[in-house]
């Protein structure tokens, strides 16, 4: 390996290389190969049931590969469990809103501190000498939070009473909470008015460049892909069908034939 290839390898923050996971008789990620440098917005991008959040579930170890690896950071990580994933430096927000209902925004980031906390009995019994200072510590975490993603306004409020793109900010909020190096954002746009999509975008440019972020962003509005992302990789059914930067991605003709169709020529 020369020293090009070194310093490539380097900046490697995410690779999956060859990643394969079938569902009985369905293969749904066919030996795909990404590559994410550190430091990028990393678009992914594919018609729906491409396998673009199967990838996801197998790096985070909700569905592991059955073949290929995954490596991150220089280290394999096809055999951990989820909360292991996380205690890496992973996080992930989900297609669907997944707070805690009945729960205030505060109470919901704080739970994004959970790799970081070790209840026991005992730091209980001892609230006052020891397990406070360990609560005061992931409030000052949280309330950092709070103040980058501007959710001051709304901090005790349930997230039940929110709108959609203020509980899409929650989430994003609750991922940070983990201080992950790596965050995986599936469709963080999805449901949102045109505002609330530019708000969105804004905050994570602002968290990329305030938390040193490395991201991989799912996302079908390619307003948003186009803008934000360095690269783009394309799936459909389950393969890596382009990959460079967003407007080269989005003209190559197979994209272009698995989105709307191949031509009739006799049409």
């Amino acid at each position: 390996m020369d020293a090009t290839e070194q310093s490539t390898a380097a900046a490697t923050t995410l690779a999956c290389e060859q990643v394969t996971r079938r569902f009985g008789g369905l293969e749904a990620l066919k030996s795909v190969d990404v590559s994410i440098r550190q430091g990028e917005i990393y678009g992914l991008v594919g018609p729906n049931g491409s396998g673009k959040t199967t990838l996801v579930n197998a790096v985070t170890g909700f569905y592991p590969p059955q073949e290929g690896r995954i490596v991150f950071e220089n280290r394999t990580i096809n055999h951990l469990r989820p909360y292991q994933v996380a205690a890496n430096g992973i996080a992930r927000t989900f297609q669907n809103v997944a707070l805690f209902k009945g729960m205030s925004v505060l109470d919901n980031i704080l739970l994004g501190r959970h790799t970081f906390m070790r209840p026991s009995a005992l730091a209980s019994l001892f609230y006052w000498w020891w397990a406070q200072k360990e609560e005061v510590r992931h409030r000052t975490q949280v309330e950092e939070i709070i103040d980058l993603l501007q959710l001051e306004s709304v901090r005790d409020e349930s997230v039940d009473v929110l709108p959609l793109g203020m509980q899409k900010r929650v989430e994003l909020a609750r991922a940070l909470a983990a201080e992950p190096r790596f965050l995986i954002l599936d469709e963080p746009m999805a449901g949102m008015n045109q505002e609330e999509k530019e708000y969105m975008v804004r905050f994570i440019l602002d968290a990329q460049e305030a938390l040193n972020l490395t991201i991989l962003l799912i996302e079908h509005h390619m307003d948003v892909v186009t803008a934000i992302c360095d690269r783009v990789a394309v799936l459909n059914n389950g393969e890596k069908i382009a990959e460079g930067t967003a407007r080269e991605a989005i003209k190559d003709p197979a994209v272009v034939a698995a989105y709307i169709g191949k031509s009739n020529d006799a049409a």
